[in-house]
């Protein structure tokens, strides 16, 4: 089946897979995968320690520095030197740049002016993109969107709104979307151009080498030099403060908000800086704030090696269907060749200036990962690749990144994650315990574990140090918030969604069992339920519940 011969409705489905697997695909190892703390103990609940110990006495991690928006004197909301950005009105007018999903739905676009450095508010601007669906029926408020990446675009997933959201969501609220400083058209950074992007991608490089430092610097150079004024500002603390004044321009005075895998990250993030202004929440596929980067790509390489059996066994049972044969043992080996003989000899697409290269092969194999809706794409996708046709999963592929047909990008989610990540999240220095941690990845995990070493040390050629440490999120006097996670997400463990729970002053879980990333608009129904009820009625889920 070609992409071609695919439904709006697929279509739709693969773009917002595509905007979470951001957090994977060019590295959730933090500089390359949705999907993912700084503060005083009385602003944010969290340790104010110095960077050097974030694991509670494991190994040393990266000096941390600190954010611009992370503690203010004053509440910007309520200080006139913040009354310009706190008092615009958004100049609604159409969209020229959205896809939508359903184009009889009249989409709204317009821009948001929030501060550079948010300690600093006389140090310049950024103009945030941000396009609404309007409630089809009477508006009883917005609902803000974030659809997670780091590094995806808020405008493009609202443009996928009517496909997500059930009828009397739409009917309700203002569903609206944003593009986050740095990304794509909110001063969105560049680094390599598309050419180069194309290089980066298909390049299987194996990390910890030289030669894998020498690309990462390269990157990372790149970025620097086109977009260096703003890498400083790009953490979520600031991206939070700029929720608040999303949240005044659409004339709420508590937000409502629905954060996907590093949107809940957000979210947790805002709850905690305005306890007071959160509505209501709902944050699925929650990133645990108190891991590392380490632990965040040892908790990815766990889930994707689980989704790969899950996977494979599935394909087992449909007989002539699936590439694979004998055991589930034996599929994996035969996976594992296959990955093997596409780095040593990358196969025909069709186009002589594109083979699929072992890189480009595992980025497609990884988003069809993201939903057991598509291992029939998968397992298509694997039969003409191992036949010597590599074109399916070269589109597979182009979709995770966000690659048009022309050549061109859609977005900058390759680099922005890195942008992101790295302030966020420190890994541990020591080269050493690098190895090893690698070596065990590599062993445990042997799908994608060989790619997911080193993660930590990936940062270190980023040109801004870390500004956050690991630290639970408390949000006290925020909620009830509702939290979601799927017993088996790949990309966000549903052990991360049960700390999230357990961290916040106030929250409920809600659990689906099932395969894929994410559980809102894919779970059949119940979750939804359960959800609608909460964003409609303020109904709270009962703690416990599963699906």
């Amino acid at each position: 089946m070609h992409l071609a011969s695919l439904s709006r409705r697929q279509l739709a489905r693969l773009a917002a897979a595509a905007a979470a697997l951001t957090l994977l695909a060019t590295g959730c190892v933090p500089f390359g995968e949705d999907e993912p703390a700084p503060g005083d103990d009385s602003a944010t609940g969290q340790d104010d320690g110095d960077g050097q110990d974030g694991q509670q006495g494991g190994p040393e991690l990266a000096p941390v520095g600190t954010s611009a928006a992370q503690e203010l004197p004053t509440d910007p909301a309520e200080d006139a030197a913040y009354a310009a950005y706190y008092e615009q009105d958004i100049e609604w007018g159409p969209c020229e740049d959205v896809e939508q999903y359903d184009p009889s739905i009249e989409m709204q676009c317009g821009t948001v002016t929030v501060p550079l450095v948010w300690d600093d508010p006389d140090a310049g601007d950024i103009d945030l993109a941000v396009a609404r669906q309007p409630a089809q029926g009477e508006a009883t408020g917005s609902l803000l969107l974030n659809p997670g990446g780091p590094g995806s675009s808020g405008v493009d997933f609202a443009g996928s709104a009517s496909y997500l959201f059930s009828p009397e969501i739409q009917q309700s609220y203002d569903l609206v979307g944003f593009d986050p400083r740095g990304v794509s058209r909110s001063a969105g950074i560049e680094c390599l151009s598309d050419e180069e992007t194309d290089e980066y991608r298909a390049s299987t490089v194996e990390p910890g080498t030289t030669e894998a430092a020498d690309e990462l610097e390269r990157v990372a150079q790149a970025c620097e030099a086109n977009s260096g004024e703003v890498l400083p500002y790009l953490d979520t603390f600031s991206v939070a403060r700029d929720l608040d004044v999303l949240r005044a321009a659409v004339d709420s005075e508590q937000l409502d908000y629905f954060g996907f895998s590093y949107g809940t990250y957000l979210g947790a993030t805002y709850a905690d800086l305005y306890p007071e202004r959160v509505g209501r929440f709902v944050l699925d596929a929650a990133l645990d704030p108190t891991v590392t980067a380490d632990e965040m790509s040892a908790g990815q390489a766990e889930g994707f090696e689980q989704a790969t059996e899950s996977f494979l066994a599935d394909c087992l049972e449909r007989g002539d269907q699936c590439p694979f044969k004998g055991e589930l043992a034996d599929a994996k080996q035969q996976l594992h060749a296959f990955f093997d003989s596409v780095d040593a000899e990358p196969l025909d697409t069709g186009d002589p200036q594109r083979p699929l290269t072992g890189a480009l092969a595992r980025s497609a194999v990884l988003m069809v990962l993201y939903d057991d809706a598509y291992w029939q794409l998968g397992r298509e996708g694997l039969s003409a690749a191992m036949e010597g046709d590599g074109a399916q999963l070269l589109q597979f592929s182009d979709i995770s990144a966000g690659r048009n047909s022309d050549g061109t990008y859609a977005d900058n989610s390759q680099y922005a994650i890195s942008a992101v990540n790295c302030l966020d999240h420190p890994g541990v220095v020591d080269e050493q315990w690098q190895q090893q941690e690698a070596e065990r990845l590599a062993e445990e995990f042997p799908t994608f574990g060989p790619s997911m070493g080193h993660s930590g040390a990936s940062c270190a050629q980023w040109p801004v140090q870390p500004l956050r440490e690991p630290a639970p999120i408390s949000a006290e006097g925020a909620g009830p918030i509702v939290v979601i996670g799927t017993t088996r997400d790949p990309a966000t463990p549903y052990e991360w969604s049960q700390n999230m729970a357990e961290q916040l002053d106030d929250a409920v879980l809600l659990t689906y069992d099932g395969d894929g990333h994410t559980a809102y608009g894919r779970s059949g129904g119940c979750i939804e339920q359960h959800v609608d009820a909460y964003l409609l009625e303020d109904t709270v889920p009962e703690e416990g519940l599963t699906c």
